[in-house]
Formats: C-alpha cells, sequence, structure tokens
C-alpha cells in the first residue's frame, strides 16, 4: 500500500508499507547525488525496565559487533570502500540506525543494514569487550559536567519515570548485561510495528519498496510500544552534585511543551528569543553586558505527553548566584512583558533561516522523516514548517510564556559549593 502527499502543487513525500507493518518513507531531492537513509525503531531509553537502563544504547553499539556473515571489520571495510557513512544515535524515545552513500550504492547499503538489524550474533565476547567501552562512554560523560549536568536536570524532572533516566544507563548495569539479554531486547522491540525507514537524496520510492520487501519483508510484525505518561506533579527543586570544578554548571527550568503539541512553533520562538542567537536576551544580559558567563543558553526538549524547558549556564563559582538572579529576572521580564513585534520578526527569520540551511542536507531531510513518522506525527514539509513559524503571533507568545514559566522551577548544578550554599541561591 502507498500513498503520496501534496503540499500545494508539489508533492513532499512518498509513504508505503509492508505486509508486516515495516513503514517506508521518502523524500525525493533533486540535485543530489546521495541518499541518507534512517532505519528507525520506536524504542529509546524511556522504554526500558529498571534492570536494563542503558540497554538501548547498548544495542546500538552491539548491532556493528557482525552476523553471521559478515565481521565487524567487514561491515566497516563495505562502507569505506563506497565512500559512505555509517553511524546510530540513540534517543529517548528512539532509535536510528543510518547510512549516507551515493545513489548507486543505496541497494547495497540497504542489504547490509538489513543483515546488521536482523542477523547480528551478539556473541558475548563481543558483548563483554563492548560493556567495557560503554563504560568508558559514561565515564567520559562524567568528566564533562556541562553534559552531565543536564542528566542531573532531568532526573529531578522525572524522578519516579524512565524519562529521567541517563540514555547511557550506568556503569553497573551496563556492566551485567548479556548475550541474553541482547537476544532478549531484539525480539521484544526491534519487529516491524515498531520500524521506520526514513530515506532523503537521491531515492526511487518504488525501487526502495521492492528492496525493503526483500530484506525486510520477513522482519516479525509486532503493534508499536506505548509510552506512560509522565507525572507532571512529582519533581525535585534542587539536585547538585560537588565537585571541584573551575566553573559551576547550572540548569534552570521546568515542564516545557510537548512533541507534536499545537504550541511547538511559539515554544522554539520563545527558546531562542531567551536564549539563542547572539541578540538573544540571555546572551546580552549574562555574557555580553557582564562577562558572567561564554556559554549560555535556552531550549526544550521535547517528549511525547512530556517536555522539559532549561536554560544552561557555565559560570565561575563564585559568580553563580549572579548568573542565577539574572536567568530569573530575565524569565520573569519576558513573562510579564512579552516581546515586541521586532524582537519576533527578527527570531521568526533567524530559526527559519537556519531550518533552510539545514534542510539542504539529506541526512537532515532524513531526520526529519524519520523522527515524525516513528511517532506516528504528522509529516510536515519546510514550506509547512516557515508558514507555521511565521504565523506566530505575540498573544501565542505571551500564551506558551504563562503555560511554561510560571511553574516552579528545578535546578540542577554541578559546582565545588556544598548543599547549604546552594541551598540559599536557589531559595
Amino acid at each position: 500500500m502507498s500513498s503520496a502527499i501534496k503540499v500545494g502543487f508539489k508533492m513532499f513525500y512518498e509513504r508505503s508499507h509492508l505486509p508486516n507493518g515495516f513503514e517506508i518513507v521518502t523524500e525525493k531531492m533533486p540535485g543530489v547525488r546521495s541518499v541518507t537513509l534512517g532505519i528507525w525503531f520506536r524504542v529509546g531509553s524511556r522504554d526500558e525496565l529498571s534492570e536494563q537502563f542503558g540497554i538501548s544504547h547498548f544495542m546500538e553499539h552491539m548491532m556493528f559487533k557482525g552476523t553471521a556473515s559478515r565481521s565487524a571489520l567487514d561491515i566497516s571495510a563495505a562502507f569505506d570502500a563506497m565512500g559512505a557513512e555509517l553511524n546510530a544515535f540513540t534517543g529517548k524515545e528512539y532509535t536510528c540506525y543510518y547510512a549516507r552513500v551515493l545513489d548507486e550504492h543505496l541497494p547495497v547499503a540497504v542489504e547490509i543494514l538489513a543483515d546488521m538489524l536482523q542477523n547480528s550474533l551478539f556473541a558475548q565476547e563481543a558483548v563483554d569487550s563492548e560493556r567495557e567501552v560503554v563504560i568508558e562512554e559514561i565515564a567520559r560523560y562524567e568528566d564533562s559536567p556541562d553534559d552531565h549536568v543536564g542528566d542531573l536536570f532531568t532526573q529531578a524532572l522525572f524522578p519516579a519515570h524512565p524519562l529521567g533516566h541517563s540514555i547511557l544507563g550506568t556503569r553497573q548495569i551496563v556492566g551485567s548485561f548479556t548475550h541474553a539479554n541482547c537476544q532478549d531486547y531484539v525480539q521484544r522491540h526491534y519487529h516491524a510495528g515498531n520500524a521506520v525507514l526514513a530515506a532523503a537524496g537521491n531515492v526511487d520510492h518504488s525501487q526502495l519498496v521492492q528492496l525493503c520487501q526483500e530484506h525486510f519483508g520477513s522482519l516479525a510484525a509486532g503493534t508499536p510500544n506505548q509510552r506512560r505518561a509522565a507525572d507532571l506533579a512529582d519533581r525535585q527543586s534542587l539536585t547538585f552534585q560537588q565537585k571541584d570544578t573551575e566553573q559551576a554548571h547550572l540548569i534552570y527550568g521546568m515542564f516545557g511543551v510537548p512533541l507534536g503539541d499545537d504550541d511547538r512553533y511559539a515554544s522554539r520562538i520563545l527558546d531562542s528569543a531567551l536564549g539563542g542567537p547572539m541578540s538573544s536576551r540571555l546572551f546580552q544580559e549574562v555574557r555580553e553586558k557582564r562577562g558572567l558567563a561564554y556559554a549560555i543558553y535556552a531550549a526544550t526538549a521535547p517528549y511525547m505527553h512530556a517536555a522539559q524547558f532549561f536554560v544552561y549556564c557555565g559560570t565561575r563559582p563564585a559568580n553563580l548566584g549572579k548568573a542565577l538572579e539574572i536567568i530569573r529576572a530575565e524569565l520573569a521580564r519576558l513573562l510579564q512583558n512579552g516581546l515586541d513585534t521586532s524582537e519576533l520578526n527578527r527570531v521568526k527569520e533567524y530559526i527559519i533561516g537556519h531550518l533552510v540551511l539545514s534542510m539542504e542536507s539529506t541526512r537532515e531531510r532524513m531526520v526529519e522523516l524519520g523522527a515524525h513518522a516513528v511517532q506516528a506525527l504528522e509529516l510536515r514539509s519546510l514550506e509547512q514548517h516557515i508558514a507555521s513559524y511565521r504565523a506566530v503571533s505575540l498573544t501565542d507568545i505571551q500564551r506558551v510564556a504563562e503555560r511554561v514559566l510560571t511553574q516552579p522551577a528545578t535546578l540542577a548544578v554541578i559546582s565545588p559549593l556544598d548543599f547549604d550554599e546552594l541551598k540559599k541561591l536557589s531559595s
């Protein structure tokens, strides 16, 4: 079964499903010779049981470790020989394996990815070795406080929900994974009902559907993973890690606008106005006027049924209180006064410009298609996104500001300061 969507007079994407439910969605990009294809599974860290935290990310690693017919070196060498890019990433709500290849190499790329995702051996020797690699990755992450503070914040915001757990997992749990754990995980989650193949570039949809029928047609059917809503009343106001660092790293925020919400375009504009480009309010007040930080920004991380809005700032410990005071003041000022027309228009054009530039990449187009399709969200064209940003009004911004910024806040800090010192700052 195949369908196509028309935006105005322009065909945007083509979409098909195999008899087992495996979904294929493509976007043709004229004038390019490459194709980026990604095989997405609707499973991430929020779908993990407590005893398997980190296994989604671990399985991403294990899929590159060899099949019955190919060693790990064979897989790497095959893509190197095509001058191609092969990689993967894991999020809280999905896992994606992708390749960027010349159009003529698409059949080989599909076949190898299918082999990896359906015939990986998960040999215990490879599991033992890769556990150590991931534990090193965890250690590296923990040694990067500007990244690790994000996990502290998320854990405090969602303390009783899998969304609050690190994608990487813990050393103890990752160190316990076995061949049997890998097999069980794949059987539970890597089925056609959870899968989408997205491709963008110089791709022929019909040809790709035939390739998928050949290589994914026997993949077991199944039903998509269902997600448990987060309890938004259950959060912590302060979390910290005392560490001997030259900088204090803080995240200050609250629940944001969820994935697919009607307010998502206004939310993105609000984020950028507060802490996006160099003209944004927090950049100007904290960095340019007072020199209190090198990096400061605001963003929303949206999920299904939940989201987190946050401001990140890295500053010297002695300046932590002042930086936090300014962040709070700027959020309050926006809540009270909103944006003016000039600022709104400037931020809109900043977002639209960056969006258009990013969408010239086959990889970004594939990610746009795949991330939306695998979560059963509306697929929207670049023109639709632009129109939605341009339609956002000052009233929309004010509504989102009241929706988000009136909530109680959560503060996460990694610094040399102790609990009593931080408690004074956060009160």
